[in-house]
C-alpha cells in the first residue's frame, strides 16, 4: 500500500516496576503515572486472565467453526453465555442464512500398486459419499491443445479421481532452502517451480474454464471427485477452503501424498484410491452475529465497538483466524466488566459470523443499525494472528493522530514501545471487519499484529491449532485494547470523522473512499 504521508511514532523502551513504568529519555528518567483504572486493568489482565481457559473451550471444545454448521451455531450460544455468565447484555442477532453442513469422518487410502492411508481432508460443503467407501483409478489433467480438446477428453474422467492440483516440485519451504542448499541450487529450484507455474497455468487456460470451475465440468462428466493440494509452502500445511462440486466428494491431499499419487500416474503405474465421506447437508440454517454490551451510564447511545469475526474454515480448529481476536476481545469485555462496569458510553463486542466469504455479518450489522452505527466513537478490530499489535493504521482519518496518540499515551509504554503508527493512513478495502466500518465513516482500526508465520503457517491452514497460540502476546493485546476502549469511551465528545482527501489524477496510487457494501445474506458455500 502506497501512501503520500506517513507519520509514525514509537514509544520509548521501559521496564515496568509496580504500577509504574521509568524509562529513560534524554540522559534522564522520568515515570509515567498510569491511570488508576489502566492499573486495575494491567492487574487484572495479567493475575486473572481467562484466555487460556477462553481458547480451550472455543478451539478443542467447539472447534472449527464455518458457517452453516453445527459448530458456528454451538460458538454463538457459548460465546452468548459466556458473556453472561459475566454479566453483560448478550445475544444472537440473525442477519442471514446458508447452506447447512456438518463434517464427517474423511477416509482416503490408496489400495494400488500397495496400500497407503493418505493425509487429507474433505473440502468445506463438500457432499459425501454417503457412507460409502469407493474405489477408482487416479488420472492427471492432460496437456491440452485447446478448450475443444479438453472437451473431447472430458468423457475419459468417467469412473475416476481426478488430480487437479499443480505438482510441487519440492516440499520444502523457502527458508529451508535458504538456509541449507547452495545459492545455484536455491536458484534453480525456483526456475523450475516457476515453469511449472507457468505451464500448469497456461494448460488451465486452455481449457477455457478456470481452476475453480473446472471440478464442476469434472463433476457432470462423470467423475468420481476431485483431488487437490493446496500447499501452503510450509512444512505439513495445507491450505482447506470450500468444495466446488455438488454431488461428488472434494478432498484436498497433504503435498507428499498427493505428490505420490501424481508420480505413479505419470509415469503409467496408475495408483487407486478409495474414498469414504460421511459429512451431511443440513439444509438452510440461520446465520448469526453475537452481540454483547457493558451499557453506558451518561451516554448509553453512543458506542466503542470491539470488534472480530467467530467464523473460520475448517482445516484446523480456526485458531489464529480468528480465535485470538475472538478471545482477545472477549477477555478486554470480562477485564473492562471487572474493573469499570458504568462506562459513559456503551462498549459493544460483535463477534462477526462469516467474514470469510466477505465480511458479511459486520456488513450485515453496518446496514442493519443505523442509529448504532451514527453514533459509534471507534471501532477497534482483531483479526490477523496471535503475535502483539505493531501497526496501527489511521484508516484515511485525518484527526486520528490526535486521539488515537491520545488514548495510546495511556497505555504502559511496554504495551506500546513497539508499535508503529501511519497518519491519516488509508482507510481498508474488505481485508477484515474494520472495513466495513470504515465504508460507512466510521473511525475503525485493525489492530495489525506480528506475524509469527501467519500467512503460510496457519492462515486457512490445518495447523491452525490451539498450540499455535502465544498467550503472552495476546495478555498485550489484550491490555492495549482495554486501555484504548476505556479511553474512547470516557471521551467528552464523539470525535472528529473528517476523512482524507484521497489521491487523483490519474496515478497508480489513484483511490477513492470505499463505498458501503451489501452483504451476503443466502449462501451455498464457498
Amino acid at each position: 500500500m502506497t501512501l503520500q504521508r506517513k507519520l509514525r511514532f514509537a514509544l520509548c523502551a521501559v521496564s515496568i516496576t509496580a504500577c509504574a513504568t521509568t524509562f529513560a529519555q534524554y540522559g534522564g528518567t522520568r515515570t509515567q503515572q498510569l491511570d488508576p483504572v489502566v492499573e486495575k486493568i494491567v492487574k487484572e489482565a495479567n493475575e486473572n486472565s481467562q484466555l487460556e481457559n477462553l481458547a480451550f473451550q472455543l478451539l478443542d471444545v467447539v472447534g472449527p467453526r464455518l458457517v452453516g454448521t453445527p459448530q458456528m451455531n454451538k460458538a454463538n450460544d457459548w460465546a452468548v453465555k459466556t458473556f453472561q455468565s459475566w454479566g453483560l447484555e448478550a445475544e444472537k442477532q440473525q442477519f442471514g442464512e446458508w447452506r447447512g453442513w456438518e463434517r464427517g469422518v474423511s477416509h482416503i487410502d490408496m489400495t494400488s500398486p500397495r496400500l497407503k492411508t493418505l493425509a487429507g481432508t474433505q473440502l468445506a460443503w463438500s457432499p459425501s459419499t454417503k457412507g460409502k467407501a469407493i474405489e477408482g483409478e487416479v488420472i492427471v489433467l492432460p496437456t491440452f491443445k485447446d478448450s475443444a480438446d479438453f472437451v473431447a477428453w472430458l468423457p475419459k474422467v468417467k469412473g475416476k479421481y481426478v488430480m487437479t492440483s499443480m505438482y510441487q516440485p519440492t516440499g520444502r519451504p523457502d527458508h529451508d532452502w535458504e538456509k541449507y542448499a547452495r545459492p545455484e541450487s536455491f536458484e534453480q529450484m525456483k526456475k523450475e517451480r516457476d515453469s511449472l507455474v507457468q505451464v500448469y497455468n497456461g494448460n488451465i487456460s486452455k481449457t477455457g474454464y478456470s481452476a475453480n470451475s473446472i471440478p464442476g465440468k469434472l463433476e457432470e462428466a462423470g467423475a468420481l471427485g476431485v483431488l487437490s493440494s493446496f500447499w501452503s509452502r510450509e512444512f505439513g500445511a495445507n491450505k482447506i477452503f470450500g468444495a466446488r462440486t455438488s454431488k461428488v466428494p472434494s478432498v484436498d491431499i497433504s503435498l507428499e501424498d498427493y505428490g505420490l499419487l501424481y508420480r505413479l500416474a505419470k509415469n503409467g503405474i496408475i495408483p487407486k484410491v478409495k474414498i469414504e465421506t460421511s459429512s451431511k447437508d443440513l439444509g438452510t440454517v440461520p446465520s448469526f452475529n453475537t452481540i454483547a454490551q457493558i451499557k453506558g451510564t451518561e451516554l448509553p447511545n453512543e458506542y466503542v465497538i470491539l470488534s472480530a469475526h467467530l467464523d473460520s474454515w475448517e482445516g484446523g480448529s480456526g485458531a489464529t483466524d480468528n480465535g485470538t481476536g475472538t478471545l482477545a476481545m472477549m477477555e478486554v469485555a470480562r477485564v473492562l466488566k471487572a474493573v469499570f462496569p458504568n462506562p459513559k458510553r456503551t462498549i459493544l463486542i460483535g463477534l462477526w459470523g462469516s467474514e470469510e466469504q466477505g465480511l458479511n455479518g459486520s456488513r450485515a450489522f453496518v446496514l442493519d443499525n443505523p442509529e448504532i452505527i451514527e453514533k459509534t466513537q471507534a471501532v477497534f478490530n482483531l483479526d490477523n494472528g496471535t503475535g502483539r499489535v505493531e501497526n496501527i493504521n489511521g484508516s484515511g482519518f485525518v484527526h486520528a493522530y490526535d486521539f488515537i496518540g491520545r488514548w495510546m499515551q495511556a497505555v504502559p509504554n511496554h504495551i506500546t514501545k513497539d508499535i508503529k503508527t501511519t497518519f491519516p493512513g488509508s482507510p481498508g478495502g474488505g481485508g477484515s471487519d474494520h472495513a466495513s466500518f470504515v465504508a460507512a465513516g466510521i473511525p475503525a482500526f485493525m489492530l495489525s499484529s506480528l506475524s509469527w508465520g501467519y500467512f503460510n503457517n496457519t492462515w486457512h491452514t490445518n495447523l491452525d491449532t490451539y498450540d499455535k497460540l502465544v498467550f503472552d502476546d495476546l495478555r498485550y493485546n489484550v491490555i492495549l485494547t482495554a486501555v484504548m476502549a476505556y479511553k474512547a469511551a470516557q471521551e467528552d465528545k464523539l470525535v472528529d470523522r473528517e476523512q482524507r482527501v484521497m489521491p487523483t489524477g490519474g496515478g497508480r496510487g489513484d483511490s477513492s473512499w470505499p463505498a458501503i457494501r451489501q452483504p451476503r445474506r443466502t449462501g451455498v458455500g464457498y
